[in-house]
């Protein structure tokens, strides 16, 4: 009779039970494994025998053994290496070499060919996905343990070896849970980072400061432009000196996501800094949007909850910029294969620096532009209307004056415009805790707008006019309103004012 172990695949962001089957009878030696295998699993037969053998077991290579895997659904194209441990522990049950009960469990691990389990990406995922579909246990390398354990819920047994894994299953080992460590509690602490940037640093460019606060405080997407060297890059990396640590809840988003691209580290098993991804402006779009085989999140991903940083942003493949429509939008990306489909989300602050033209000094006062009239042209074509219209804050961030550029400024600015985004940040959530998933100000859809960014008579006309000029498309109106709320926000003023209005209507004047 076969033998049942159950396990795991990887979708995206998603998994899905594995039934790996294992029947084992004696005959013409071979080792087969059916199921949509991809060439990783079918090399596991190589890795799984030279494991077996190190735990001074009978490998199936070493006896005159006929054994078929299957792994089910069928349908499903299976990928990875995570079923090493499942189809050793399958054989030594259907050789009759072990004797425990696989019920209600769930085994993962990657063999290496000494018996030694190494760590898999996606372990937080399957420990979700376990406890969804009422396993109780779940059995996986000891280097993913500890991230595993932030589901409640499940027991999470890590073990280091094929020999512990099976001592353990046969009662012969005992192993205590792993549990999740008190800084993995729903009090989170901001990690320091010792390569932190802080505002300070930067000198003058007031304005580009204070737009920083107001993207930071609402989540709004923001682009600068000015010549080389006026520090653009500086600015939207000290961006991240000023965000609050994620909560629990969006940790645990963002873990699962670095979880899945097998980008956690053992000792940093769950993300507190929100992230700060900043691609080449070389990269395709499957880089930036997700893709390839097998589907892996793109940087728009890794950033959610985040910051995306494009430098350099009109020097971006046009068609890389255009499939950025949707995420900006949404907040999520569907990605579709032949033979896959995987919804990502993708909620982050775009953050874009831009020159003025290809060489730097269009409209500079001091310095002449070599820019013949069509390269500019061609150079600002690349960032179509649509792109444009989707972005809350435009500022220009010009050169500073010697002057300016030696004055000390005050230390620890980050800290303090930090305190003042928290306090932000913590309004709208108190504001918007009815609505799942929303915790800023510009995830607001339109009913959230309606209720929540009413604006006095005098206000109207202004955007009226703005409307009616065409200055304003519908989108460019709401776009208002969620950065008027959150400048609000930032004074802890209840109401929208006037002089909310027109500091948010100042950001929309495109460069």
């Amino acid at each position: 009779m076969p033998i049942k172990i159950f396990s795991a695949a990887l979708n995206g962001l998603d998994a899905q039970i594995i039934e790996a089957e294992i029947d084992a009878s004696y005959g013409l030696r071979c080792f087969n494994i059916v199921g949509l295998a991809d060439k990783t699993i079918q090399e596991s037969k190589e890795r799984i025998s030279a494991a077996i053998k190190s735990s001074h077991l009978k490998s199936p290579s070493s006896q005159a053994i006929k054994l078929l895997v299957s792994l089910a659904p069928a349908g499903l194209k299976k990928e990875g290496s995570l079923y090493d441990l499942p189809i050793a522990l399958g054989y030594l049950l259907a050789s009759k070499q072990a004797l425990f009960t696989a019920k209600y469990r769930i085994i993962i691990g990657e063999l290496s060919l000494d018996g030694i389990l190494r760590p898999i990406r996606g372990s937080l995922i399957i420990a979700a996905k376990a406890k969804d579909e009422g396993f109780k246990e779940i059995i996986l390398p000891q280097a993913n343990a500890k991230e595993a354990a932030l589901i409640e819920g499940i027991k999470v047994i890590g073990v280091k070896t094929l020999a512990d894994a099976l001592a353990y299953l046969e009662s012969r080992l005992d192993i205590l849970p792993t549990v999740s460590e008190p800084q993995s509690s729903k009090n989170l602490s901001l990690d320091k980072d010792p390569l932190s940037i802080d505002l300070s640093w930067i000198q003058g460019q007031e304005l580009a400061k204070r737009a920083l606060e107001v993207a930071a405080a609402g989540g709004h997407n923001l682009l600068m432009e000015g010549p080389p060297g006026t520090g653009k890059t500086l600015l939207a990396k000290a961006m991240a000196s000023i965000l609050p640590p994620l909560s629990f809840e969006e940790s645990l988003e963002v873990t699962k996501i670095y979880s899945a691209s097998g980008l956690l580290l053992e000792n940093n098993f769950i993300l507190k800094n929100r992230p700060f991804r900043a691609p080449h402006h070389t990269a395709s779009s499957a880089a930036l949007i997700g893709g390839g085989n097998p589907l892996m999140p793109g940087e728009i991903t890794l950033a959610h909850r985040g910051i995306l940083f494009l430098d350099e942003f009109p020097e971006f493949h046009r068609d890389v910029l255009e499939s950025l429509r949707q995420p900006m939008e949404e907040g999520a990306v569907s990605i579709l294969r032949s033979n896959s489909r995987a919804n990502l989300p993708a909620r982050f602050t775009l953050v874009a620096a831009a020159n003025p033209c290809p060489c730097g000094n269009f409209n500079d006062p001091e310095k002449e532009c070599s820019c013949v009239p069509a390269q500019i042209l061609k150079y600002r074509r690349k960032l179509s209307g649509p792109i444009m219209d989707r972005i809350d804050l435009f500022i220009k961030v010009p050169q500073i004056k010697f002057e300016k550029l030696t004055a000390k400024e005050n230390k620890n600015q980050s800290e303090k415009i930090k305190e003042k985004v928290s306090r932000a940040r913590t309004i709208q959530k108190e504001r918007l805790v009815k609505i799942p998933g929303i915790f800023t100000n510009s995830e607001m859809a339109v009913p959230q707008i309606e209720e929540f960014c009413q604006i006095d008579g005098e206000s109207k006309e202004i955007l009226k006019k703005a409307v009616n000029s065409g200055k304003l498309s519908a989108r460019g109106f709401h776009k208002v309103l969620k950065v008027s709320r959150t400048i609000a926000d930032l004074e802890n003023s209840a109401e929208i004012k006037n002089s909310h209005i027109m500091e948010a209507l100042m950001y929309r004047q495109k460069t």
